[in-house]
């Protein structure tokens, strides 16, 4: 039998077998790298030949910049996927920890799968941005664009897995990642329901609750009227409704105003808080609870709404448009479309339109002052203090003016 290992090409190529294995296995050395791969050929003389060919293909790569030392995207990636998931486990939900492997493996992954990642310029992040906007086309042949949103969270996950390069050594310092020819952003209104549009919408989910489509949809319409009411008297985002448990909620009588509220312990994405409902809370948590015969552990809202929202919004006509099309609810008149969270940016409105401390509301929503004075306050015209906008200077009189000025001259 011959022996097991075998020298090639003036011993630059080394062919092996291993202990339990019919392949044989092939070495070599190329910019001072040890690499191996398998012939997967049991006939030495076929084993030659292919490893041959193997190492003339690596020394072709080498010679023309291809084979470079470093870790790929992908490798880094499934680093950065294992890390994460252990260290934010508890801290983070498992459907967002699942969407960030879903944007490596859908997007990301297909675009930079096996590049070393110190070729990972800011020009070849914004071939992907480019990319991103024309790779898709819609039923008319045009891109099919995704949002700004979905694009800078796919750079945020991006930016994460080369962080876990640089923190293993793999990658000297971080490429440029930011958006170049970016102008300063649109601050727009988020949508919401004026007075007018939330009476529309509540008489709306009322009339479906008592009338619904099918004798069966009932139950889930009478949720939908009460989630609204809940909604929009606690300023809760649709998470921590999605959250709530029977026991996160009690009804008590605060003491300054002596009317009945809901005091709630909240739990969402900044972790544990509090919440003092409006009055018109109390009495679609008590129906709530009553229907479903609610226990301390179960859930208010079990199942999410948005089917039904979205529903009742398209159904509410609020006029035509320019071409002469019905309008719906759906979309305020920014095109922004309404949604849950719109129930929340209603709340908030509502409270400031009252006069209700800025600051107050803040603590009670879980935000900052600042997200509010950008998003909501500088659009809300019951802000606007008329008197101290409309100042005027007293004139002087023609004569007194005159006097002044001869006296002055004097």
């Amino acid at each position: 039998m011959e022996t097991t290992r075998h020298s090639l090409m003036d011993n630059r190529v080394q062919i092996y077998l291993r202990p339990g294995s019919p392949h044989w296995q092939c070495s070599c050395s190329v910019n001072g790298q040890q690499r191996r791969a398998t012939t997967k050929e049991d006939s030495l003389a076929r084993a030659k030949d292919v490893a041959r060919d193997w190492y003339l293909g690596l020394m072709g790569k080498y010679q023309a910049g291809e084979l470079k030392k470093g870790k790929t995207f992908n490798e880094v990636a499934d680093v950065f996927t294992k890390e994460y998931r252990v260290i934010t486990q508890g801290e983070r939900s498992e459907r967002y920890v699942d969407g960030k492997d879903d944007k490596i493996r859908v997007h990301l992954g297909p675009f930079f799968g096996n590049k070393i990642v110190t070729e990972i310029t800011p020009g070849m992040v914004q071939d992907y941005r480019v990319h991103r906007m024309t790779s898709r086309k819609d039923a008319n042949g045009k891109p099919k664009r995704p949002s700004r949103s979905t694009l800078h969270q796919e750079i945020v996950t991006l930016r994460q897995v080369l962080k876990t390069a640089n923190r293993h050594g793999w990658l000297p310092y971080l490429p440029d990642l930011s958006t170049p020819y970016k102008s300063s952003g649109k601050i727009s209104h988020r949508a919401w329901f004026s007075p007018a549009e939330y009476q529309m919408l509540y008489e709306a989910t009322r009339d479906r609750a008592k009338k619904p489509p099918r004798i069966d949809d009932k139950p889930a319409y009478e949720d939908l009227h009460d989630f609204v009411l809940f909604m929009v008297n606690t300023g809760l985002r649709p998470d921590e409704a999605h959250r709530l448990e029977f026991r996160d909620v009690a009804i008590v009588t605060d003491e300054p105003t002596g009317e009945r509220i809901l005091e709630i312990e909240v739990r969402g994405k900044r972790g544990v808080g509090y919440c003092k409902s409006m009055p018109g809370a109390v009495l679609p948590f008590s129906r709530l609870k009553k229907r479903s015969n609610g226990q301390p552990a179960d859930r208010l809202f079990p199942k999410f709404m948005d089917y039904l929202l979205n529903s009742v919004l398209k159904s509410i006509e609020i006029g035509t448009g320019p071409d002469g099309k019905p309008l719906n609810m759906k979309k305020d008149r920014e095109g922004q479309p309404r949604t849950a969270y719109s129930l929340r940016h209603t709340y908030i409105c509502l409270r400031l339109m009252e006069g209700a401390d800025i600051y107050q509301i803040a603590k009670n929503c879980r935000t900052s002052v600042e997200m509010i004075e950008k998003y909501y306050a500088s659009h809300i015209k019951d802000r606007l203090d008329a008197s101290a906008i409309n100042v005027r200077k007293p004139k002087a009189s023609a004569k007194k003016a005159a006097k002044s000025e001869v006296e002055n001259r004097i």
